[in-house]
């Protein structure tokens, strides 16, 4: 008998799902991942702060209800890293989408949703005009996921007016994947105010992204 082949690194998956041509192959890498994700990720070696930097931004700011009442989407919500983040703030309610069932599964799991449905953001979301108080997006638009596209624009429709979207970009695309093309084009649409910083995405591996905050302005 031959021996089992051993299950690939994070790192093997993370980079095939960022080397992928389409959504329906990322897809299908984040199921397959989808059983151990949160304990490689969570691994302390690994450090993935962002979905913490995220939640803390998104309490920070939050503007419309203020924390303890806000309506959050998790858009991109995986296997819930960021909603749990959330859930110290005790909000009214986080709802999540994602690509892969299996991720939405893990996420189910927390307890910390009121409801998650499967969606491609790289298509318009399945959601209302002005349903959130808040936005959040956390390694969603990186290498071979989702583009900007119309997924900023459907995320700031979505979103109340006076709300945020505080959303992560991977640093090496945020010019050259048309991010800060995308986000110059909403502000200077009066769609938005725009605040942005530098962040660690994985601590100590080099790896940054740009923290975006987006406040959806009242209509002129």
């Amino acid at each position: 008998m031959s021996p089992a082949m051993p299950a690939p690194s994070p790192a093997l998956y993370l980079q095939q799902a960022r080397d992928s041509p389409n959504s329906k192959e990322c897809m299908s890498i984040y199921d397959k991942w989808a059983a151990t994700y949160n304990d490689e990720v969570g691994d302390e070696a690994q450090e993935y702060v962002a979905p913490v930097l995220v939640a803390q931004a998104a309490i920070k700011y939050a503007k419309t209800n203020g924390p303890a009442n806000s309506v959050i989407l998790d858009a991109g919500c995986g296997t819930g890293l960021v909603g749990q983040a959330l859930s110290i703030a005790r909000p009214k309610a986080i709802d999540g989408i994602d690509l892969s069932v299996p991720m939405l599964e893990i996420a189910r799991d927390t307890g910390v949703y009121r409801n998650l449905d499967q969606a491609d953001m790289n298509r318009p979301i399945a959601k209302p005009d002005e349903t959130y108080d808040t936005v959040v997006c956390v390694g969603t638009f990186t290498l071979g996921h989702v583009g900007p596209d119309p997924a900023l624009r459907e995320l700031v429709r979505v979103t109340k007016t006076n709300g945020i979207v505080v959303a992560t970009i991977l640093d090496e695309i945020w010019v050259s994947g048309g991010f800060k093309d995308e986000v110059a084009k909403l502000k200077a649409e009066g769609v938005v105010g725009v605040t942005e910083e530098l962040i660690d995405y994985v601590k100590g591996h080099g790896d940054k992204a740009v923290l975006v905050i987006l406040e959806k302005l009242p209509r002129a």
